[in-house]
This record gives C-alpha cells, structure tokens and sequence, in this order.
C-alpha cells in the first residue's frame, strides 16, 4: 500500500471555470479571487479576507499592516520557536525581528508562561501558531497581549476546521493568517488568504498585496471588466491612482485559476473536513497503545482539531528512534515529514539571532523526535489501519 502526505481535489466546476477565465484572457486577479474572499470570510466568520499569493505572504502581510499603527523597521514579533520556517521567515521579510519562544511538548504550541519574558518595549505582536492544526491557548494569549497592548496575528497555516470555543482559527485575534497549499483542506493549489474583522486592516492588506498602491478598494471595476474607473484620477491631480504608492509593498496577488481551485474547494469543505477529522481522531485514539514509545497531541474539550495531519513524537526513554521509524514507515509505503524544526536553534538561516543550543528544549526535542503523516480525505479506515498495523510491527521488533 502506497499512502502519500497530501492530495488535492480539483472538481469540476474547478476546471470548468478554468476553462472560462482562460477564454476571456483575463487570468490576474478578478471576480472568482473576489468570489473566493467573500466565501472563504464568511466560512470563517471574519468580516474581511484577502487573498495573497502564499501563505508565507499572508503572515508576512498580515505583520505589515502594523507599520500603519506605528510599529518601526525592527520591531519585535513573538514567534514560537517550533514551526515551519516560513513563519521565522515571514517576520524577517516583513522587516521585524523573530523573538522566539519554547513551545509546550504537548500541545507543540507556544507556551504563554514564556511569553512575558520575551516582552520588551519594541514587542509589537504576539504571532502563535496553531500546529497541526491543533489551536493555540487563545485565552492566555490574548490576555498577555491585552495586559501589554500588542496585537495577535495567528499562523493558522495549517488550521483550517480548528475550533476553539466555538470560534474558527483565523478569528480568534486580530488578524488570521492561512496557507492554501496543495496539501491543505482548503487548496488553491499555491496560495493564502488573510482574516480579519477590521476594515481598516483589509484596506491597508489589499493595498500591501500590490505594491503599496493607493488603489485598494474591495472589488475592482478594472479588475473584473473594461469599465472606467471614477477613482482613478480624482486624487487632486497627482495622477492615475494606480501609480500612487502609499506605503511600502510587495507583489503578493493570488490569480484567477488558484481561485477557480479554492472555489471548488469551498463547494466540498465539509465533505473534506469530515473525512479527514474523521482519520484524525481515529488515529490519535488508536495510537495511544503505543504510548510507552510514540505519543500525539490530543484533542481538548474546548477544541476542534484542524486535521491538517497526524504528528507523532517517540517518547524520551524509548529505544526508537525518529529516523529508525521514519525509515521503516517510508519503506512500508507511507510518506512521512519531520515535525519541523526549532527555528532558532536548528535552522542555520537563523544562527545570526544568536541564540544557543539549550535555549528551546522542547521545540528542540521535537525538532529531533518528532514526524508526520498524512489523513488527508483520499484515505480511509483501511489506510488508517495499516498505518497502525506498520507502527506496531515497527515496535515489535525495534522498542
């Protein structure tokens, strides 16, 4: 049996609409991103989305948009230490500086009772990271950044479904940041989308996505037919509007056909969810067996999971090792990924922030100990049984 990391589901109106925006020419972003936004908001339940190019870009947005409210080139962003690279990139791209922070073993999220220490007079934003798609302490985070007047910005990356509270990842701050990737419950196949309740955010984050421009309205007459504009060049004669350049920005616009993908995406999300939760939680419950060796994150009362994928961490004590099994799970079919890295400590691209071995002990841990695989919806309970049946064989002989 063959059991790759990720899949992705292109339906048909998917295509269909491909077909139709290739045929008009008009393939930049138009009515279907606009369409896209408007439906991925309110799946959500944010008031405001923007689509962006990458998920990097909608962190990376998401932290310009602060320069509006008086941060400054250098100013700190609160990371965890264990996520994918791209979050300690994003902060660097934005031009802040990553102050990052241990992450708690069992939840691989960023620990609050560490945050305070990392708070220093140019802190600007609190960045959690809901892991794997399991959601951050929301409470305890949001209660920091209140007590010392920061804004929390979510890499809710890989956390599409994930509920806490009752209240979709994406909404639970300021500003919710998305990958759609190719692996991801909701794909545009490259892409990210930003949430937020504040309009005022969404204006300054579609003017960052092109280049800064004072052009930033919702929907655009030039984007989504010939039409004259009557914004273009009533700017008290300083030009075509288009030219006027408000603040520093990227080019970070999401195209027609990704959105064509993400919009058939949205058509099937539930289905997609379900299937893929219903892995999710299927495998952390028989996992548990194994626990003397490898354990997993659990689900909370107050939770929903976004079942992005299924880590699995080899318990200190044991004789197993991650690459051992990592091994042994690659040559039995099943496509694994490392639980990513400490940042600070493990990635070398970071090594001129200064920071020391011994300084991030758990997201080191992790870094070394840790994998995942995928539950994505083109499994099923036979591929979640032999994934089990291959770790216990695995720990039968090895443990």
């Amino acid at each position: 049996m063959r059991i790759p990391f990720g899949t992705i589901s292109v339906t048909e109106k998917s295509k269909q609409l491909i077909i139709e925006t290739l045929e008009t020419n008009r393939l930049s972003s138009g009515k279907l991103v606009r369409e896209f936004e408007k439906r991925f908001a309110e799946l959500v339940g944010a008031k405001e989305a923007v689509a962006v190019s990458s998920g990097t870009d909608a962190d990376m947005l998401a932290m310009a948009v602060l320069y509006d409210f008086g941060a400054e080139r250098g100013d700190e962003i609160i990371v965890p230490a264990l996520s994918f690279v791209a979050t300690g990139n994003a902060v660097l791209a934005a031009g802040f500086t990553p102050v990052f922070v241990d992450v708690d073993r069992k939840t691989l999220n960023i620990d609050p009772a560490k945050i305070g220490n990392a708070i220093t007079e140019k802190t600007r934003a609190i960045m959690p990271v809901h892991l794997m798609g399991k959601p951050a302490d929301m409470d305890a985070i949001n209660s920091i950044a209140k007590k010392y007047d920061l804004y929390v910005i979510e890499d809710a990356a890989e956390a599409h479904g994930a509920l806490y509270r009752g209240k979709c990842a994406g909404t639970l701050g300021d500003i919710g940041a998305f990958s759609l990737y190719v692996a991801h419950i909701i794909t545009t196949v490259e892409g990210g989308i930003i949430t937020t309740d504040n309009e005022k955010f969404a204006e300054i984050l579609r003017s960052l996505r092109s280049h800064g421009r004072a052009c930033k309205c919702k929907s655009c007459v030039l984007n989504t037919s010939s039409a004259y504009c009557e914004k273009r060049f009533g700017n008290n004669g300083d030009g075509d509007i288009r030219f006027i350049f408000e603040r520093i920005g990227f080019s970070s616009k999401m195209n027609e056909m990704e959105a064509a993908v993400g919009i058939g995406n949205l058509d099937i999300y539930h289905e997609i969810l379900n299937k893929r939760r219903q892995n999710l939680y299927y495998l952390l419950e028989k996992i548990k067996q194994f626990g003397r060796h490898l354990v997993s994150i659990e689900k909370e009362p107050h939770e929903e999971i976004g079942p992005h994928a299924l880590p699995i961490i080899v318990q200190e004590g044991s004789r197993v090792t991650r690459n051992h099994l990592v091994r042994h799970l690659e040559k039995s079919g099943i496509d694994t990924r490392d639980l990513f890295t400490s940042m600070p400590t493990q990635c070398r691209g970071f090594e001129f922030r200064g920071y020391r071995q011994g300084e991030f002990p758990n997201a080191e841990y992790l870094g070394k100990n840790g994998l995942h695989i995928g539950v994505h919806q083109d499994m099923g309970r036979e591929e979640c049984d032999y994934i089990i049946q291959v770790l216990n064989e695995f720990l039968e002989k090895s443990a």
